[in-house]
């Protein structure tokens, strides 16, 4: 059970569903058959850090339609029913599109218009990648829209959109196939809709990434023309949305993440003999062990906290009081403890650790990965000093 605190009153929410349940068993068997550590490791060099026939038995099973209302071709399960498959994910490393699809699938569900979602989200739910571009720098907390807009005639309000300027770290761009883009647009904030064909040649220039079990890339918008109808009408409320969630649903991977070290520690400690005794007999190395362990049941309290009341508010309205609360609650608690975990599992292995053969450091990678996707502990915790004592 969790709580929190807002304008004094105190939210008490914590339940798991019958249908999350489900999903959390056919997650956890799935993710072990097609993503154990062989599988994870063949994978780092590869140019889309996936396997595509992988992805095709996901979006079969569902998993790309689980967050979009029937009326799209989705499931209407809801965001929170999300939250099992992408801790699950995270706890076998699994290398998809799925959270960056799932991210543009509702930015177009909450910002965009009827003929917006008619078009994209059956898509999404039959397999089309989408990514969110929306870092100018690497800062979170930046207001900036770095990709500019230009009418092509000022005095038509219906004439082409013409965009300039790049955004970095750009999540599965090299195989997305289309982009929401946060614009800078006659001054204001906005969505807009990009498809990777309207890209000019060379405009994506992958990332090396410290987690090399994810992709990113800088994509080049400059040159880009638009038609009115591909901005998002109710673009603000979205981006602010999507922070939110993307910081979830990077939480839930991050507490599936801290499972599969805190699994590789123990494993470790109860085989490793020195000086005639399990290492995991001495209590300097007990204690920390069981510290990541109260930390990552602190952390999943957290996240399944969040999934509760991202179900029990308006399937598309407005994130904000205690469920905007338990969403940075959440990431703040669960990237620190894969933090944590990450460098115990190095320390714990001793020299062993620090090589690259080492699982240790697959682990202690997407730590540091994940600590600063959509705001790092920091960043979300400046914003619920706002929140609960202002």
């Amino acid at each position: 059970m969790t709580t929190s605190t807002l304008n004094g009153t105190t939210n008490i929410a914590l339940s798991f569903s019958d249908e999350q349940a489900m999903l959390l068993d056919s997650a956890k068997s799935f993710c072990s058959h097609k993503s154990d550590i062989n599988a994870v490791r063949s994978l780092l060099k590869s140019d889309s850090g996936h396997n595509p026939d992988v992805w095709q038995e996901m979006v079969a099973l569902g998993w790309t339609g689980i967050a979009i209302p029937e009326q799209y071709g989705g499931f209407a399960m809801g965001l929170g029913s999300m939250v099992p498959v992408i801790e699950s994910m995270g706890r076998h490393l699994l290398g998809t599109a799925l959270i960056t699809s799932t991210l543009a699938a509702q930015a177009i569900l909450r910002g965009g218009s009827e003929a917006q979602r008619e078009k994209w989200l059956p898509k999404i739910v039959a397999g089309t990648v989408g990514s969110m571009a929306l870092l100018d720098n690497e800062d979170w907390g930046s207001k900036l829209c770095g990709v500019s807009t230009a009418n092509s005639s000022s005095s038509d309000s219906s004439s082409k959109i013409v965009l300039s300027g790049k955004k970095l770290l750009v999540a599965d761009a090299t195989v997305a196939d289309f982009f929401i883009v946060s614009i800078n647009h006659s001054g204001n904030p906005a969505l807009a809709i990009v498809e990777a064909s309207q890209l000019t040649a060379n405009a994506i220039s992958a990332n090396t990434l410290i987690d090399e079990t994810k992709r990113a890339a800088t994509v080049d918008f400059s040159g880009v023309t638009l038609s009115p109808d591909a901005l998002l009408p109710q673009s603000e409320q979205a981006l602010k949305d999507i922070r939110l969630i993307g910081a979830l649903l990077i939480a839930a991977e991050a507490t599936g993440t801290s499972a599969a070290t805190l699994d590789c520690i123990v494993s470790y400690l109860t085989s490793r003999i020195q000086f005639g005794r399990l290492i995991g007999s001495y209590q300097s190395l007990k204690h920390p062990t069981v510290d990541i362990l109260l930390q990552m049941d602190s952390s999943r309290s957290l996240i399944y906290h969040a999934a509760t009341l991202l179900d029990k508010g308006p399937e598309i309205g407005p994130l904000e009081g205690d469920t905007e609360v338990a969403c940075r609650m959440a990431k703040a608690q669960a990237t620190e403890t894969l933090l944590f975990a990450g460098d115990r599992a190095v320390q714990f292995h001793g020299g062993m650790g620090f090589t690259y053969d080492c699982d240790a450091m697959l682990y202690i990678r997407r730590a540091q990965w994940a600590q600063h996707q959509y705001g790092d502990a920091q960043h979300h915790r400046l914003h619920l000093a706002r929140l609960l004592l202002d």
